[in-house]
This record gives structure tokens, C-alpha cells and sequence, in this order.
């Protein structure tokens, strides 16, 4: 993974910096993102009057200062998973999940049948070697 500054041309008006977590992906050989966290110093809590240390005698009351952030994009993150630690035979489980996983499943997660896309280049080939070649008949 990697943590990703975002330039300042790039940031919306109430971020004042912001962080992508990205993934790599192997099947098309780049960093996607999961997560994106932005410090939006006082630009919204002053449009929603949020200030903290608020007493009868203070002039001045500073505004609170907020981050905001998305969730973690969850198929984003299970499709990194898998693409990171697909082998031939299945799914190898990262140490830091097989705690959550069911006991038959914990290190390793075999596949159960071919993949969609090796029967359907068989069947590619298997209706090519049927055709007839140029001059045969």
C-alpha cells in the first residue's frame, strides 16, 4: 500500500490537506484508492457554529477544527486482498485476518471449480480446431 499527499490544486474548498491510502492492484498494475482523509481545519464548523471552550465571560470563542474521511471502500479492499494473495490452487489468508476467519478457512481458501475464463478460452479454441480450414471441404 501506499499513503498518497494529495496536491493543493486537487483539494476541495473546505480540505485544507489531504491523505489517499491506496492499494496495488496486480491485475492492472496500479495503485487504486481505499480511503481518503481530509483536515478541514474550521471550514464547516463555522457554517455549523460548532466552537468548544464556549463560558459566559470569553469575547472570542475559537471554532472547532474537523477532519473528514470516507469509510473504507469495502469490495475495493476485498478485491486488493484477493489479487494481492491469489495463488493457482486459491486464496492464501494475510496472518492479520485469520483471526476472523472460520477454522477450516483460516490460512488457506482453496478454489472449487476453474476459472469462468478458462472454460470460455476452451471453448474458444475447441470451436476454432472445429472449423474448417481455408481449402478443405
Amino acid at each position: 500500500y501506499q499513503v498518497v499527499c494529495i496536491v493543493s490544486g486537487a483539494l476541495n474548498n473546505a480540505a485544507a490537506k489531504k491523505w489517499d491510502l491506496e492499494a496495488w492492484f496486480p491485475g492492472s498494475s496500479a495503485f487504486r484508492e481505499l480511503v481518503s482523509a481530509s483536515n478541514c481545519t474550521d471550514y464547516q464548523s463555522r457554517r455549523l457554529r460548532i466552537r468548544y471552550g464556549q463560558t459566559k465571560s470569553a469575547t472570542t470563542v475559537p471554532y472547532v477544527h474537523m477532519l473528514n474521511a470516507t469509510m473504507c471502500a469495502t469490495t475495493r479492499c476485498i478485491c486488493a486482498i484477493l489479487e494481492n494473495h491469489q495463488t493457482d490452487e486459491g486464496i492464501n489468508i494475510p496472518l492479520a485476518l485469520q483471526p476472523f476467519m472460520p477454522e477450516k478457512y483460516r490460512t488457506f481458501i482453496p478454489f472449487v471449480k476453474p476459472a469462468p475464463i478458462d472454460q470460455e478460452t476452451k471453448k474458444q479454441k475447441k470451436s476454432k480446431d472445429q472449423k474448417p480450414k481455408a481449402g478443405e471441404e
